[in-house]
C-alpha cells in the first residue's frame, strides 16, 4: 500500500493548483493521502507540494495489517504494523 506524508514541519497540503484539479480542500489530507493520481505525480517528480510542505509517498509492506500516521508540529512519519511488531517509515 502506498500513502502520502508531509516529510518536513509545516503541514500536509497540495497546491492550489492540484486541490482545484482533483476538485478538494489543499489541505485534507486524509481524502488526498491515498489518491493514487496524487501518488503518481510524487513519483513522477512534480511539484504538488502546497505552503511549508514536502510531501512524499510511503510503501507499506503488503504483510502490514494496520498503520497510523504520526504528526508532530506537521512533520509525519508512519508506524505500521508487521507480524504483530511496529514499524516505522
Amino acid at each position: 500500500m502506498k500513502l502520502i506524508v508531509n516529510a518536513c514541519y509545516g503541514g500536509f497540503s497540495v497546491s492550489k493548483e492540484w486541490a482545484e484539479r482533483l476538485g478538494i480542500d489543499s489541505h485534507d489530507s486524509e481524502e488526498l493521502r491515498y489518491n493514487a493520481e496524487l501518488i503518481s505525480a510524487i513519483e513522477a517528480g512534480e511539484d504538488v507540494n502546497g505552503t511549508r510542505a514536502e510531501l512524499k509517498v510511503v510503501e507499506l509492506p503488503e504483510n502490514c495489517t494496520d498503520h497510523y500516521v504520526d504528526e508532530y508540529d506537521g512533520a509525519e512519519s508512519v508506524i505500521y504494523v508487521v507480524d504483530g511488531k511496529l514499524q516505522w517509515a
